[in-house]
């Protein structure tokens, strides 16, 4: 059985083919009794529009693109959650692709999707102004998130790295604990480089006295573990370890867990994100609470707002807050503290 057309649609309804696209494509010209009668008949003959028309005459994908450094783990599959999520609600459809947080990735995935979207996503730490302007038409509106791009081409939505890791430490130091290490994040990462400075500076305040205890990372609970191995095998071990991801402070839990170090009585551990798992490890992992799958959304929000304006917007910086979840594994007996960073937004 042939597949109905657009012109069935028109015979059967008793309208042009023109008022058929029109009605069936948001346009004007056809009142709302026609409209409502297209569709119907639409609907009735099972009519599919052929997308790659629809693009022509519109000139919209209704797709949009989100390029991030990867797809596995927690905060991704959240993220790109929170992104599905507000697509669906505005008839919106998600294209993603992984830069692998390599440039030549993320080069090749921003063509791949040239004339597929109407917009883009992008989460890549390596990606600045200059790559964007080189691999990115003008054409189309972007929003970074966490990123340290300032562009008045482009939004930037971040999350409050440096404040977050702050509260944290603060938060440890206040429970007793002076020897605090940080796992930190990969090298050139704009989150990992925040969350390490806001240790850094928390401790300074805090403990002067104490040296700076740094194990390099990379989000992965591998390297937590291997993390872990390390702090233990030091000569005199720290009172506490604050990790800036969840990943790896679950990985460094298991790491303690194996040599019989009991956590929080002998080391108290934290990280950052509040990924779902943070909650059903023993102990419940205390963090810093990232609302992900709400960056997601709106970063979304923000983007189909451009798409949709008649005049172009002006860009603009936002930073979203994080708030301290106090659970078994940092030792206190608090249920949450809040970070003094709650929100800061600011315009370009």
């Amino acid at each position: 059985m042939a597949a109905t057309t657009i012109k069935d649609v028109a015979r059967e309804a008793g309208v042009s083919v023109a008022s058929v696209s029109r009605a069936l494509n948001g346009g004007g010209g056809v009142t709302a009794e026609t409209g409502q009668r297209i569709r119907e008949v639409a609907n009735r003959l099972r009519y599919v529009p052929h997308a790659a028309a629809r693009t022509l005459i519109t000139r919209r994908t209704h797709t949009i693109g989100a390029l991030l450094p990867d797809l596995h783990g927690e905060f991704f599959s959240e993220l790109i959650r929170g992104i599905d999520l507000a697509a669906r609600t505005r008839g919106l459809h998600l294209l993603v692709s992984s830069s692998h947080d390599g440039l030549e990735d993320a080069a090749a995935a921003l063509r791949a999707m040239q004339g597929r979207v109407d917009g883009m996503l992008i989460l890549s730490a390596r990606v600045d102004a200059a790559f964007l302007h080189a691999n990115l038409s003008a054409a189309v509106p972007a929003v970074l998130l966490n990123s340290a791009v300032k562009s008045s081409a482009y939004s930037v939505l971040n999350i409050d790295n440096h404040g977050g890791a702050c509260a944290m430490v603060r938060h440890l130091l206040d429970a007793g604990h002076t020897r605090i290490a940080h796992i930190a994040g990969p090298a050139g990462n704009f989150d990992a480089q925040q969350r390490e400075q806001g240790y850094r500076e928390a401790m300074a305040a805090g403990a002067p006295n104490e040296p700076r205890n740094v194990i390099a990372g990379d989000f992965s609970e591998e390297s937590g573990y291997r993390a872990g191995q390390q702090l233990l095998a030091q000569k005199t071990r720290p009172h506490a370890v604050f990790a800036a991801n969840d990943m790896m402070a679950v990985g460094c839990l298991y790491a303690f867990r194996e040599a019989g170090v009991n956590v929080p009585r002998d080391i108290a551990l934290a990280g950052f994100d509040d990924i779902p798992i943070a909650r059903y490890v023993t102990p419940t992992l205390s963090t810093v609470r990232v609302r992900i799958a709400e960056l997601g959304r709106s970063a979304l929000e923000h983007l189909a707002e451009r798409l949709e304006s008649t005049e172009q917007p002006p860009t603009s910086a936002q930073t979203l807050g994080c708030e301290i979840v106090v659970r078994e594994s940092c030792g206190a007996n608090l249920t949450k503290v809040s970070s003094a960073h709650t929100h800061r937004s600011s315009k370009k």
